[in-house]
């Protein structure tokens, strides 16, 4: 790592740090929680998952301006979630709609 730059006379506030300090410190700081993937084997490298699963909400509030009222947004919400947890379990996502209207919970995977 460079060298935290000595704080010249007469400058006040906080000594600025490279990139690369900054990084280094937050990795510090947070060991444990960087490196639990490594020692559990059911937790995920990144939360990319998570950011995924919200992008698509953050589009479709994007092209249609905004969702009319609170109760449409909750419907696409859970509409979204449930096909997410459906393709989770290997199932094909109009296989799912079709059990969301028939009342089945669960059906075999043989589609």
């Amino acid at each position: 790592l460079p060298p935290i730059p000595l704080r010249q006379n007469g400058k006040r506030g906080r000594v600025a740090k490279s990139d690369a300090h900054n990084l280094w410190e937050r990795l510090k700081k947070h060991e444990t929680a960087v490196l639990l993937f490594a020692r559990l084997p059911h937790v995920p490298f990144t939360n990319n998952r998570a950011e995924r699963d919200l992008r698509m909400s953050k589009v479709k509030q994007k092209v249609s301006g905004c969702f009319r009222t609170r109760k449409y947004a909750e419907a696409y919400c859970h509409i979204s979630s449930y096909l997410q947890t459906m393709a989770n379990q290997g199932y094909n996502p109009l296989v799912a709609i079709q059990m969301a209207f028939s009342g089945q919970l669960y059906a075999d995977r043989g589609e």
